[in-house]
């Protein structure tokens, strides 16, 4: 942990001040939404007066979530806060420009978030990389500063907690996130239907998607990088949405032998999104990720490099091989 700051000092900030913004990484995932929705709820609950932005808006997948419609996309006129919460975002750009400009000067930055890459950027930072997902911190902090909960924002903070930890499938899940998703239960979640709605609704077009990733679906270096590539042809041609991709990757870092697996998505002619992910935590993907100006987590991690498709999985490719052969067995 390096943070300046308590979660103390947080929570007095929270019941200090009465104008707050609460905004999330674009691209959101369940965390980034779970812990936006339930941020926004409980400072609601206190009194205050809450906006919730996402530069891209609430992904539909998560529209079942009690009071979903409180993230909006941010606008293109500036507004002024007090407060600008930001949850589950390792680096303030990653807000989204338009976000960035729609906020007016003088407001007090808060930083809560779990990633290591995080550049610890804001007035108050509270950064616990051992947490599994940032939602179980805002559990933290809701319990230890007497915060509102209630059944709407255990949903939420369930969401944030499950999805970030594959489930609670991940190493980073620890016996304390099992008892948090305990005390959520015992607030009323009802983990069937949320996890049906999270991982068994998804929309044919995924489906399709996903067929077509298959198609392109590579294995190097001995069979231990799978990777696949979207065009933004094939997207266009099933109907994807980004959201979309969301977990794809999992699909094939789950083969027998595979230690990384790495997602281009062709964002347009000169940009591509890399996810990558590992079963080795002597290969930091959020190092290999860093060398293109990414960041994460060891074991997950993310980013945008300018280049065509081709020349990208090349680059990434070669800087997975070149860690890959600095161990002396994977």
């Amino acid at each position: 942990m390096n943070s300046n700051c308590t979660l103390a000092q947080i929570g007095a900030v929270l019941q200090e001040h009465q104008r707050f913004l609460v905004v999330s990484h674009f691209r959101p995932d369940g965390d980034a939404i779970g812990c936006s929705l339930a941020m926004g709820l409980c400072l609601q609950k206190l009194g205050k007066d809450v906006t919730v932005w996402n530069e891209d808006g609430l992904p539909e997948r998560f529209d079942f979530l009690p009071g979903a419609s409180l993230v909006t996309a941010s606008p293109e006129v500036p507004m002024a806060f007090d407060v600008v919460v930001v949850v589950d975002t390792a680096v303030r750009e990653r807000v989204g420009a338009r976000t960035l400009g729609a906020i007016a000067p003088g407001a007090l930055w808060l930083n809560i978030d779990h990633h290591v890459s995080n550049d610890r950027k804001g007035d108050l930072v509270y950064v616990d990389t051992s947490a599994p997902a940032a939602g179980q911190i805002l559990f933290e902090l809701f319990e230890q500063c007497a915060l509102p909960v209630g059944r709407e924002i255990a949903e939420a903070l369930y969401v944030a907690i499950s999805t970030d930890t594959g489930s609670f499938q991940y190493p980073s899940t620890t016996a304390r996130t099992y008892e948090i998703a305990a005390a959520l239960v015992r607030q009323g979640v009802p983990v069937g239907s949320i996890n049906q709605s999270l991982y068994e609704n998804c929309p044919r077009r995924r489906i399709e998607l996903q067929r077509a990733l298959y198609d392109v679906l590579r294995f190097d270096f001995g069979d231990r990088v799978a990777s696949f590539a979207l065009t933004q042809a094939v997207a266009a041609q099933v109907g994807a949405i980004p959201d979309d991709t969301e977990g794809l990757i999992e699909s094939i870092r789950r083969v027998e032998g595979v230690v990384v697996a790495v997602f281009f998505e062709e964002l347009n002619a000169d940009m591509v999104r890399i996810s990558m992910r590992s079963k080795d935590v002597r290969m930091d993907v959020c190092k290999i990720c860093g060398e293109f100006g990414g960041g994460g987590h060891i074991l997950a991690a993310g980013a945008r490099i300018a280049g065509t498709l081709s020349v990208v999985q090349e680059r990434v490719l070669s800087a997975i091989a070149r860690h890959l052969e600095a161990l002396p067995t994977v």
